[in-house]
């Protein structure tokens, strides 16, 4: 397996077949996709990309960190999942975010993988809320450590 950053544009095709199939294509593109502080990692497995997630310098009111960045768009292939596709994303995605400093990773993670971001070292924050048209959502966020000062609620 080969985990590297992508462009967003190649993130789109399994975004939109795991993350939003009953939805039209443009709905997995997003205005921050190209944002100068934004990038995407992907997991290839035989020059086939499996898993993909983005990340942008987003921050979020709840959180009092220096700088926190947003996992979104987190997919990853169904024939290749429990492979350590996603988890070699995330890992990778990580290092990167230490190197800019980064000391807070939050997402809006789908209930249905609550226990999955748990396993990569995420925390549930708030009460679950609905994400339309997708359904349930809950805050998760990590801390990463990076040089950033330490965040407080």
């Amino acid at each position: 397996m080969k985990v590297q950053r992508v462009n967003a544009e190649q993130t789109y095709k399994l975004r939109h077949k795991i993350l939003r199939p009953q939805q039209p294509f443009e709905a997995c593109q997003y205005e921050t996709d190209h944002n100068d502080n934004a990038f995407h990692i992907g997991a290839f497995i035989e020059k086939e990309l499996v898993s993909v997630a983005s990340f942008y310098l987003e921050s979020r009111p709840d959180f009092q960190s220096s700088i926190q960045y947003r996992l979104r768009a987190m997919a990853t292939s169904e024939e290749c999942r429990g492979m350590g596709a996603g988890r070699g994303v995330v890992h990778f995605a990580e290092s990167e975010l230490k190197n800019l400093n980064a000391d807070l990773l939050w997402c809006k993670g789908r209930t249905s993988v609550q226990l999955y971001y748990e396993k990569l070292g995420f925390q549930p924050y708030g009460e679950v809320f609905d994400y339309p048209p997708i359904g349930p959502h809950v805050i998760m966020y990590k801390e990463l450590g990076g040089g950033g000062k330490k965040w407080k609620w």
